[in-house]
């Protein structure tokens, strides 16, 4: 069997991903306890309900996230989002804008590249939320030009969000290469040698919702 390795956060009730937006509400829509009442003795089931925003924990944007008329989650192939070929960057822990430097001299086209910065170390504190590692918009462009199919990070946000200006995702997504954001454990896969899987729940009229991200480790 081919080694599987969990690159996402877990998703629990109260858990704040991006400050201003609501915590996931998750709790009983049927209890054990209560479907005693309908079940023969010894039998019991719980089924639960979710209050979520679409952005919550490990997610993955599609194009209808920042275009209106992008595709939306129910109109992504599976192969966009499944068995990809993937190659890993890894960035030096001081640096906060990551440019196209970094993925110079590199074969790129048709990957999923993911950017390991290893800012998930502040998951779920408050450091987590301030001078995150970000791409700038010349990596955007160089990845648009070298054929990515998708890019993931393990930082709050793929942009600089100290503005209101998001050219990263506003490039990478204008050219349908997804995103995915609020990665970790990218420590734990090599540079290459590895399949991408990132697939959401297919809904349609969203952009964006929680992935479980993996990676298949090649033979």
């Amino acid at each position: 069997m081919a080694k599987l390795i969990d690159l996402s956060h877990t998703v629990e009730d109260g858990l704040v991903t991006y400050k201003g937006l609501p915590a996931p509400i998750i709790c009983d829509y049927l209890s054990r306890e209560a479907s005693k009442l309908h079940y023969e003795e010894g039998t019991s089931f719980q089924i639960g309900k979710i209050e979520m925003c679409s952005n919550t924990g490990t997610y993955i944007d599609s194009p209808f996230h920042r275009y209106e008329d992008g595709d939306d989650l129910s109109e992504l192939d599976l192969d966009a989002v499944a068995h990809l070929d993937g190659v890993k960057i890894k960035i030096p822990q001081h640096i906060i804008a990551i440019d196209e430097s970094y993925f110079a001299d590199m074969e790129l086209t048709g990957k999923a590249v993911l950017i390991q910065t290893n800012w998930s170390r502040h998951w779920n504190t408050e450091l987590y939320y301030e001078s995150h590692p970000f791409l700038t918009e010349g990596a955007a462009l160089f990845l648009k030009k070298t054929g990515v199919l998708l890019v993931g990070i393990d930082s709050h946000n793929i942009d600089d969000t100290r503005g209101g200006g998001r050219p990263v995702h506003s490039t990478l997504l204008g050219a349908d290469i997804l995103i995915v954001e609020h990665m970790c454990n990218l420590q734990s896969i090599p540079e290459n040698g590895f399949y991408f899987y990132a697939v959401p729940v297919k809904v349609k009229g969203f952009g964006t919702f929680p992935v479980r991200a993996f990676a298949q480790l090649q033979e």
